[in-house]
């Protein structure tokens, strides 16, 4: 998971819409790839957090759920960039309490915190930030698979990716050391390859 915060001047603000920012899932990779270098270029400050999948999964063993995971990444940024405005694309179904769960976190008072659902698509900051952190993610996926084969996007969404962990799983009697063995998808192929317990959904 690679989460990512970014600052720009307030009078800088203009140059995000000059640029065309927009919500990073709707670019092309190569388009990523030069917005993303424009804006690291051009902001104030970055923080790129990358957060492995051995954390990931650990946080079970400590009792954290990824919300609150996630919410400690984010203060952690925010309170390494200290922007006097924050805006958040809230990862919890109440958007406000993850706002505040955040700023609860910060050993600093920002003048205003918006924590809101798919924040990337309604202000070009936070969409600034998840191009620069899709990019790092695409990226780390690109080097994987040239280590390892094509295995599709990465998502639970992607059936390459399913019928990649699949053979993987078959072959090595593992999981790759690159998948979340928290991950659902990942619990329930094991339990149909190893353990034959027949699996009838998994996406």
């Amino acid at each position: 998971m690679v989460i990512c915060g970014i600052t720009f001047l307030s009078s800088d603000l203009e140059y995000l819409s000059r640029l065309g920012v927009k919500d990073s899932k709707k670019l092309s990779p190569n388009k990523r790839k030069d917005l993303a270098y424009h804006l690291k270029q051009k902001c104030a400050s970055c923080k790129i957090t990358i957060v492995s999948v051995n954390e990931i999964d650990e946080r079970i063993n400590r009792k954290i759920t990824l919300n609150r995971l996630e919410e400690l990444k984010m203060a952690d940024i925010i309170e390494h960039l200290r922007a006097e405005e924050v805006y958040i694309d809230a990862a919890d179904v109440d958007e406000k309490r993850f706002g505040r769960s955040i700023h609860m976190l910060l050993n600093f008072s920002p003048e205003l915190i918006v924590s809101e659902h798919k924040a990337d698509e309604k202000y070009p900051i936070v969409s600034a930030a998840s191009i620069v952190a899709k990019y790092e993610r695409d990226a780390i996926i690109e080097q994987l698979k040239k280590e390892y084969g094509d295995f599709g996007s990465g998502y639970t969404s992607d059936s390459k990716t399913i019928d990649f962990l699949r053979q993987w799983i078959i072959e090595k009697r593992s999981i790759p050391f690159f998948a979340r063995k928290s991950w659902e998808t990942t619990k329930k192929l094991l339990e149909e390859l190893l353990y034959n317990k027949k699996m009838t959904e998994y996406l």
